[in-house]
């Protein structure tokens, strides 16, 4: 009999994902050695994939989109932040596209990209990189076990 993805299932499968306007590819796991595995609902994954893979079974192919909402997030205006120059090392290059790492209030590395530099002030997005992005997976499902199964490899990036 079998086995359909849902909460608990251990998940192995190749994917491609792609930026849904210009069909850009961000990620493929189909050029390495050994797929994906990960375990539904362990919160490794964007809602939005979860969601689109619940009920299929192995040998299942299939093509997605999800809206930016249920991947990466809305791009929030508030999200982006400006700093003084002066709070950024004297020997930092800094430019735009720069990944800055900085600390939340929990000390958490929180990273962010620069946009901007002015004379006296850097302006700094938060948001993740494909916040405001549509995306499309191309999944191949290749097994689904029970959780407690061997994984074949790491899962793929979180959200």
């Amino acid at each position: 009999m079998a086995e359909f993805v849902e909460a608990g299932k251990r998940i192995t499968l190749h994917f491609s994902v792609f930026l849904a306007e210009g069909n850009v590819l961000l990620d493929t796991t189909r050029e390495r050695p050994e797929p994906v595995s990960f375990v539904m609902g362990d919160g490794s994954l964007i809602p939005g994939f979860e969601k689109a893979i619940t009920g299929l079974k192995a040998g299942d192919r299939r093509s997605m989109t999800i809206p930016a909402a249920k991947a990466f997030g809305d791009w929030n205006p508030d999200n982006v932040q400006t700093f003084m120059r002066s709070y950024f090392s004297a020997d930092m290059v800094l430019e735009p596209g720069l990944v800055v790492s900085f600390a939340d209030k929990a000390k958490a590395e929180l990273p962010g990209v620069v946009k901007e530099l002015k004379d006296e002030t850097v302006v700094v997005d938060f948001n993740h990189p494909l916040a405001g992005r549509d995306l499309v997976f191309e999944v191949d499902i290749i097994r689904v076990t029970d959780a407690d199964a061997s994984p074949v490899s790491l899962a793929m990036p979180a959200r």
